[in-house]
C-alpha cells in the first residue's frame, strides 16, 4: 500500500495543521514501511518546522503552490498523475480537485469556522468550505479529538461510520526539556523567575483579552510576583485585542526549536480558547509538567481530563480564581503537574501514527 499526503500547508504560514503535518508524517515514516509514505511537495524529516513561513526552499516552495494553482483553477489532471501510482491520497483543505483514482482521505481538525464564524476571517471561512467539500467526497475522515468527530456529525451531517476519533500527539522535545535549555531560554527572553505563560496565534478565538483582563484583575502583589508573558504569531485580531496584548511582557513569535524549553520554564500555562478541535498547547504543557489552567468548552476538557483546572473563558473571576489557585498554592501546583505528565503520555506521536497506519490500511483492505 502507498500513501501520498497532501502536505501544502507546508508552504505558507500556518500553526495547528503545519504542526501536525510535520510530526504525523514523520512518526508515519516510522510506523510504515520504507517507501509507503510520500509527500505532496516533497520534503525531507528532520528539515525545522516554522510556523511563520514556508519549510522548504524557494524553488520547492514556488514549484508547489505554481502546481496547486494549476491544479485548483485549471481542469488540468495535475493531481491524477502525481498520484497515479498511490492507493490513497490524504487531502488538505487548499486542494480543490483531489485525485480521482486513489481512494480519498482527510484530517478535520476543528469545526471553528461553522461555530464561531464571527471570529475568523473570509479566507478562512472559504477554505474550510473547501474543506467540506472534500469531506462529502472522503472515502473515510481523521477526527483529531471526539469533539470534533461529533461537532462534524452533527454540523455537516456526516456519517458516524465514516469518521475515526485519532489523537493528535506531542513532540518527544517537550517531555524531556533539560535544565540548561530552560536557563538558555529564559536568559534569552529575560524572563522573571515566576511567569504564567500563553502560546498560541493572537486572534480573538484564543480569548486573549480575556486573560489579560483577568491577570490585571489579581492582586498588585500577585502581579509583582508573577509576570504573565504571551508568545505566538499574529493572526488577525479586533482592537480590544492588540490594546490587551500591548500592556503585557509579548514576545512575538518564538522559533519552534524554543517553544518546549520556553514552555517548561513557566510557573502556570494558561490556555482560556473559547474553541479548540484539540489544543496543542495544552497538551504540551502537560507533558513539560507546567500546571495548566485551559476552558471547559470543545476539545480541551477531553484533552486535559483531570490534569487542568478548567474555567469558563467567559468568565474574568472564573480565570482569575484558577490563577490564584495555581500561582499561590504551590502543592496544587506540584499535584497537577504529576497529572499533566501522566495525562501527556496517551499523546504520543507514534501512538497517533500506529492508530493512523492501521486506519489507512483498513481502508485499503476494504
Amino acid at each position: 500500500m502507498k500513501l501520498l499526503v497532501d502536505a501544502t500547508p507546508v508552504l505558507v504560514r500556518s500553526a495547528g495543521v503545519k504542526n501536525y503535518l510535520y510530526h504525523w508524517v514523520a512518526a508515519l515514516r516510522r510506523a510504515a514501511p520504507a517507501g509507503a509514505v510520500e509527500t505532496f511537495p516533497s520534503f525531507a524529516d528532520g528539515v525545522p518546522l516554522r510556523h511563520d513561513r514556508s519549510m522548504t526552499g524557494f524553488f520547492r516552495t514556488y514549484t508547489g503552490l505554481a502546481t496547486l494553482a494549476l491544479s485548483n483553477h485549471t481542469r488540468l489532471p495535475i493531481l491524477d498523475s502525481l498520484a497515479r501510482n498511490v492507493n490513497i491520497f490524504h487531502t488538505s483543505s487548499l486542494v480543490r480537485h483531489p485525485p480521482h483514482r486513489p481512494l480519498l482521505t482527510t484530517t478535520l481538525h476543528d469545526l471553528s469556522t461553522w461555530i464561531m464564524p464571527e471570529l475568523h476571517l473570509p479566507a478562512n471561512r472559504q477554505a474550510d468550505k473547501q474543506l467540506a467539500e472534500n469531506l462529502g467526497r472522503a472515502h473515510r475522515i481523521i477526527a483529531v479529538s471526539e469533539c470534533t468527530r461529533q461537532d462534524a456529525i452533527r454540523l455537516l451531517r456526516l456519517p458516524p461510520e465514516k469518521i475515526v476519533t485519532i489523537h493528535s500527539g506531542v513532540a518527544d522535545a517537550f517531555f524531556n526539556v533539560s535544565q540548561a535549555s530552560i536557563e538558555q531560554v529564559r536568559a534569552r527572553y529575560q524572563l522573571k523567575p515566576h511567569f504564567v505563560l500563553f502560546v498560541g496565534t493572537v486572534e480573538p478565538r484564543k480569548n486573549l483579552a480575556g486573560l489579560v483582563s483577568a491577570f490585571q484583575a489579581l492582586p498588585a502583589a500577585v502581579q509583582d510576583e508573577f509576570e504573565l508573558v504571551l508568545a505566538g504569531p499574529t493572526g488577525w485580531a479586533d482592537r480590544e485585542t492588540i490594546r490587551r496584548v500591548r500592556t503585557t511582557r509579548y514576545l512575538g513569535y518564538v522559533p519552534e526549536q524554543d517553544i518546549a524549553a520556553l514552555t517548561a520554564a513557566a510557573t502556570v500555562f494558561a490556555y482560556p480558547s473559547l474553541y479548540e478541535g484539540f489544543g496543542f498547547p495544552v497538551a504540551q504543557a502537560m507533558a513539560a509538567g507546567v500546571p495548566v489552567i485551559t476552558s471547559n468548552v470543545s476539545a480541551l476538557p477531553e484533552i486535559a481530563g483531570d490534569a487542568a483546572l478548567l474555567v469558563d473563558p467567559r468568565s474574568q473571576a472564573d480565570i482569575c480564581s484558577a490563577l490564584i489557585r495555581l500561582l499561590l498554592y504551590p502543592d496544587v501546583r506540584t499535584r497537577m503537574s504529576a497529572r499533566g505528565r501522566e495525562r501527556a503520555e496517551r499523546f504520543r506521536w507514534d501512538v497517533c501514527a500506529a492508530n493512523s497506519w492501521r486506519f489507512f490500511h483498513e481502508l485499503a483492505g476494504r
